[in-house]
C-alpha cells in the first residue's frame, strides 16, 4: 500500500471503538477538498450510491499513473471516499485492478459497522474507479 493510504488509515487503525473510528472517518471527510462544481457532472456521478458521489479521474501519461479526485454531499461518505481515493491514487491502471478495497475496509474493521447501503456505496465507488482504470487499459 502507498504511504498516503497508510497515513490516512493510521488514525482509524488506532481507534479503540467504533465511535472513535466513525469520528476519524468524519474527520477524514473534512480534509477531502471539495470537487469543483464544473466537475460535478452527471458523467462523474457514481450510480448505486444513495448519497451523491462524484469521482473524476485523470491520467498522467508521463508516469502512467492515475489521479483520482472526488466529493460527496454527505460527510460520512466523503470520509469513506477519502479512504478509497488514498488507496487508488497514484497507481497504474493495472495496479488498480489488483486491489480489493472491500478487503481493506474489512481489515480496518469497518464493514461490520456500516449499513448495507454504505457497503453498497463503497462497492459502487470502487467499481467506478476500476471501470475508469480498465478504460485506460484499452
Amino acid at each position: 500500500m502507498t504511504n498516503t493510504f497508510n497515513n490516512v488509515i493510521k488514525p482509524i487503525q488506532q481507534a479503540q471503538s467504533w465511535q472513535q473510528k466513525y469520528r476519524e472517518i468524519m474527520l477524514l471527510g473534512k480534509t477531502l477538498p471539495a470537487l469543483a462544481d464544473v466537475l460535478k457532472t452527471d458523467d462523474a456521478l457514481v450510480p448505486g450510491c444513495e448519497s451523491k458521489v462524484w469521482i473524476f479521474m485523470e491520467f498522467d501519461d508521463s508516469e502512467n499513473r492515475l489521479v483520482v479526485i472526488g466529493d460527496s454531499d454527505t460527510r460520512i461518505v466523503k470520509g469513506l471516499l477519502a479512504i478509497i481515493l488514498a488507496l487508488y491514487n497514484g497507481l497504474t491502471p493495472e495496479e488498480v485492478m489488483d486491489i480489493n478495497a472491500y478487503d481493506e475496509f474489512d481489515k480496518l474493521g469497518l464493514i461490520n459497522h456500516l449499513s448495507a447501503s454504505r457497503g453498497n456505496g463503497i462497492k459502487a465507488m470502487v467499481e467506478a474507479i476500476q471501470t475508469m482504470a480498465a478504460n485506460k487499459l484499452n
